[in-house]
């Protein structure tokens, strides 16, 4: 397994916090440098919380966001303005506040045809995104939240293991919950990414947060862990 940095916290408050606080020195440091900075974001209830902490916290240290363009980890085969739309989440308490330009924002679009969307989506990323030497789009950021059953982004446990392995950047599965149809980004385009940063709160979630830490893991986010060097995770949640 590839080795996890586990930062610890005494609530989500905390974590959001101290996330959004992280995030933003990695936004001014690409700012300073002349560098685009790609971020894909995901949904989730600590999500909300993150959003709003780092809008919040960006307003007061007048960071930059002009070089930052978004993507986004998963997205729900739903329109931009539903309830369950991950794009809507963000834009609400991040993007809209921030007063992010259209043109950094690279959404993946739910209410059209789902193939149509996932071809898009790639197309969109790789004109922006460097290529590793298996082909992989690398982002310098990637946002994911963790379930109660182990899974992130909208890859779940069970999955075939044909489909787990494509090489695709973004594919379309169906989900054991509600709403079922949706487009998630694949194992190796996470693998891929300079970081990847779980945020995970609640105790709900720690038999998965426990059993995604050990070598034996059978978790989604077991599987990530496994396939990169290093991964950070940011929990409220104690396990040891």
């Amino acid at each position: 397994m590839g080795k996890f940095e586990l930062v610890s916290f005494a609530g989500g408050d905390e974590l959001a916090q101290a996330a959004a606080r992280a995030w933003l020195e990695k936004v001014a440091a690409a700012s300073r440098a002349g560098r685009r900075h790609l971020v894909a974001l995901s949904g989730g209830r600590i999500a909300r919380r993150f959003f709003s902490a780092a809008a919040e916290q960006a307003k007061v240290r007048a960071v930059s966001f002009a070089g930052v363009h978004f993507f986004w980890a998963d997205e729900r085969c739903v329109p931009p303005d539903d309830t369950e739309s991950n794009f809507r989440l963000a834009n609400e308490l991040l993007l809209a506040p921030l007063k992010i330009a259209e043109n950094q924002i690279h959404r993946l679009r739910g209410e059209d045809a789902a193939e149509a969307a996932v071809k898009n989506a790639e197309a969109e990323i790789r004109r922006l995104a460097p290529a590793n030497e298996n082909g992989q789009p690398v982002l310098d950021l990637i946002f994911l939240g963790l379930g109660e059953d182990g899974h992130v982004a909208s890859l779940f446990p069970g999955e075939d293991r044909s489909a787990a392995d494509s090489p695709s950047v973004y594919r379309v599965v169906t989900a054991p919950k509600n709403p079922p149809r949706r487009i998630t980004m694949g194992f190796p385009a996470i693998a891929a990414a300079r970081r990847v940063w779980v945020l995970t709160s609640g105790r709900g979630k720690k038999a998965a947060l426990r059993e995604s830490l050990d070598p034996a893991g059978q978790t989604p986010l077991a599987q990530v862990l496994r396939q990169r060097s290093q991964t950070r995770i940011y929990t409220d949640i104690r396990i040891f």
